[in-house]
């Protein structure tokens, strides 16, 4: 089961799936960073304080045992100590981090890739669990539960209106493989409870979101994250467009908040057709650790546009980073995050983990792309992208204000800057309609709405035999814009003629977006919203631009 409030922290037009819960994700990303998956140190138990000095643990152990015995009130002990390592690791950087036993193996699930459970992806809308969409190829996809449906029991009790949290519906439906549970289904507005008896598997947690053709030779791919399966779910895609004639690629890794660098390095190294640094390491006590390509790439791809936007951390921006040194291909978007540090994780004796900084890393032309956190406190650096947007930076690239001033030069001479994420190439503006608040109040009931919707009128969608077909001749009309208005009037919107006047395009693409991804899964959501967003837009035309150059100059 995948709980899909877990991608997406910051709402973006058109590269976010579910815009109002995706601030979940990145901030887990940003959180959890990426440690060196085949190089990590051999696990070790350190002690809860490894300090060298005797006497600072002996006066570390003195006053706990005074503060146990001898304050006023009975104190938890363990909280205590999980409250100095917190407060240790957060004088360190913004990265280091305490992970408690209990939350260890979910965040470990997330970068490895799969998980036990029964394979489905849902939300939690008035106070019921609905099926956003079945994982494929998992149990209740076999079993026909459908996007829409309704969970209103597990195990013979009521789940539905009884307040239900995320973690307590993934406590219920994840469980070993092999093992079974009972869920109740309650499908359109037939009252009657379907029941099935769903037996728990191994379900693959995909962090690629789609892939396609744009057209007959550019191929387009979203990576979420960067986990222990992405490098063969990204050849698996570009085998599958490469089939389909694909000779240039879109690479989107807008609100990807990172993970595993080898999953990055592995992806970028298959853009060159030579050896090429990719990216290297350092810190006070590992040397200096490169990372290149093989020069044994699979497929020939010739054009590469990267899209990136504030989301885009870590791993993502090693990516983007070799691409831009190295003058592959075209960054396109806004400034990335900003996260150039490195951890790695050490097992503690009593399940609890701790993910702690070892190094940086660097682009191959030598810069640190990590933004300042020492002298601004954890407050300001968590508030950072706030802070831009404030300052104008996501309206206009003038507004950008990098920490290093130190010029690094590309492959081809051209002049790139460290000290606060990776600067695109070209610089996309955040679509100002995101700030509109009608828009920003109703849009949040589109998902709601659609299924409502499709409730009563799914028939009528059967004629639409793929994306391509339903994108061609399905609008939303003013009728079903005003069912809509009139729908979140109802949840407490209220009517705004003017703000639904500059937001009427925007509300309209997105309802269609959720009755693509209810008919055609992810491909159709995307389909729908890349079509009116100005950062894919881009990109097609930099890559139709480079071919055509590049044909006239063959000539």
């Amino acid at each position: 089961m995948t709980n899909s409030s877990q991608k997406t922290p910051l709402p973006e037009k058109l590269n976010v799936w579910l815009p109002f819960l995706l601030s979940v994700v990145a901030a887990l990303g940003i959180m959890i960073g990426f440690k060196l998956q085949d190089n990590l140190r051999p696990a070790s138990k350190p002690s809860v304080f490894p300090i060298t000095g005797k006497q600072e643990v002996g006066k570390i152990e003195e006053i706990l045992r005074f503060v146990e015995t001898r304050y006023v009130e009975e104190v938890d002990r363990e909280k205590i100590v999980e409250d100095i390592i917190n407060e240790v690791l957060q004088n360190l950087d913004p990265h280091s981090s305490y992970i408690p036993a209990e939350e260890l193996q979910s965040i470990n699930e997330s970068l490895e890739g799969s998980f036990d459970g029964i394979g489905v992806q849902f939300l939690i809308i008035n106070d019921t669990i609905l099926v956003v969409s079945p994982v494929a190829g998992g149990p209740s996809e076999q079993l026909g539960i459908r996007a829409g449906d309704k969970i209103v029991s597990i195990n013979d009790t009521t789940v539905a209106g009884i307040g239900i949290t995320n973690p307590d519906i993934m406590a219920q439906l994840r469980g070993k493989k092999g093992t079974e549970v009972k869920i109740g289904i309650m499908r359109g507005h037939n009252p009657e409870i379907i029941p099935y008896n769903i037996v728990r598997d191994k379900i693959p947690d995909f962090s690629i979101d789609v892939n396609y053709m744009i057209d007959s030779e550019t191929g387009y791919v979203k990576i979420s994250r960067f986990s222990g399966t992405t490098y063969e779910e990204f050849m698996t895609a570009v085998e599958k467009m490469n089939k389909a004639g694909m000779k240039n690629l879109v690479i989107d890794l807008r609100q990807n908040p990172g993970g595993y660098l080898q999953a990055a390095t592995k992806i970028a190294g298959q853009l060159f057709n030579e050896e090429r640094l990719l990216v290297y390491t350092e810190g006070k006590t590992q040397r200096r650790n490169e990372y290149e390509s093989t020069g044994r790439n699979f497929y020939d791809i010739d054009e590469v546009a990267v899209l990136l936007d504030e989301g885009s951390a870590s791993a993502s921006e090693i990516l983007a980073g070799a691409v831009q040194d190295s003058d592959r291909g075209t960054i396109i978007g806004r400034r990335s995050f900003g996260k150039g540090l490195v951890q790695e994780q050490y097992d503690l004796s009593d399940g609890s983990a701790l993910r702690l900084t070892v190094a940086r890393y660097f682009t191959p032309s030598g810069r640190s792309i990590q933004k300042p956190y020492k002298d601004k406190g954890a407050g300001a650096y968590d508030n950072d992208i706030s802070e831009r947007m404030k300052g104008g930076e996501l309206s206009s690239q003038d507004s950008v204000k990098l920490s290093d001033s130190t010029k690094y030069y590309t492959d081809e001479g051209r002049v790139v800057y460290g000290g606060g994420g990776i600067m695109p190439d070209i610089f996309i503006p955040l679509d100002t309609t995101l700030n509109i608040p009608y828009f920003a109040k109703s849009s949040q009931y589109i998902l709601e709405f659609v299924y409502e919707y499709l409730d009563g009128n799914r028939e009528q969608f059967s004629k639409y035999e793929s994306p391509q077909q339903f994108i061609k001749e399905f609008n939303v009309s003013d009728k079903l814009l005003k069912q809509f208005t009139d729908f979140v009037a109802q949840k407490g919107v209220k009517k705004d003629r003017k703000g639904l006047k500059k937001s009427k395009t925007l509300l309209s693409n997105r309802i269609k977006a959720f009755i693509a991804r209810d008919l055609f899964k992810s491909e159709g959501f995307y389909r729908v919203m890349n079509k009116d967003d100005k950062v894919y837009e881009k990109a097609v035309q930099v890559i139709n631009k480079a071919v055509k150059a590049k044909t006239q100059a063959n000539r």
